[in-house]
């Protein structure tokens, strides 16, 4: 079962969410908040499996209530899937940066909307495509860094092809397909990755292969 914390400032949304997730035999929506601070006492006391942020919210706003999560400790039980209806660049990035597992727009289709919470939940990281696109297009903006983490050359072929794919924002499951390994391999392959680079989480990982230049090879070698 996986359990759900739902925040957000609008009372009919809370509803309406809860009876689309509720909908599904496999989901259960085991608290609400209507502000960040109020949420990070009930994700503290029910330590969900995903908690659906909203962003622009009184009191402590949803990316600030996520970066509380994370210094807390709690995201790694916790993680923040992003329901908004804002997609400004700021607001985006503040939400990855913090360490949200994933950034959705509201006006996703309710089959979607369950899918995501499934992913997120299964340790995968989901954004929008549209939001994909443009935090990719923000990071190529960046200048790149003098050189690239020395960790990188630790990887073996195979490590490198999966941190490339996901610097394109891939799943497990689309890994594993383009790759010809099972979703579970692409899990195991990127947890090696995360210790390796000394990452925080996925999508550390893809900021990672944009900022070294990576996203553009697209090997499929083993290692």
């Amino acid at each position: 079962m996986i359990r759900v914390v739902v925040v957000d400032d609008q009372d009919l949304v809370r509803a309406g969410l809860r009876a689309l997730l509720e909908h599904e035999a496999d989901i259960q929506v085991v608290g609400e908040a209507g502000e960040g601070r109020a949420a990070l006492a009930r994700v503290g006391a029910l330590r969900p499996d995903v908690v659906l942020m909203d962003l622009r919210m009184p009191v402590l706003d949803g990316a600030s209530a996520t970066a509380a999560l994370r210094d807390a400790g709690l995201l790694e039980r916790s993680r923040v899937l992003v329901l908004t209806t804002f997609d400004e660049d700021e607001e985006i990035l503040a939400a990855v940066a913090a360490g949200a597992a994933g950034y959705l727009l509201k006006d996703i289709a309710a089959a979607d909307l369950r899918r995501a919470v499934r992913i997120v939940a299964a340790g995968d990281n989901l954004l929008a495509p549209a939001v994909t696109r443009r935090v990719m297009e923000r990071l190529a903006r960046l200048p790149p860094p003098p050189e690239p983490p020395p960790a990188l050359a630790s990887l073996t072929a195979r490590e490198r092809a999966v941190l490339v794919r996901l610097g394109h924002g891939e799943t497990n499951a689309e890994i594993g397909r383009a790759l010809h390994i099972s979703p579970a391999t692409a899990r195991t392959y990127v947890s090696r990755i995360i210790a390796k680079l000394q990452a925080r989480d996925r999508t550390q990982l893809a900021v990672i292969a944009n900022r070294s230049g990576l996203v553009d090879d697209r090997s499929d070698s083993a290692g």
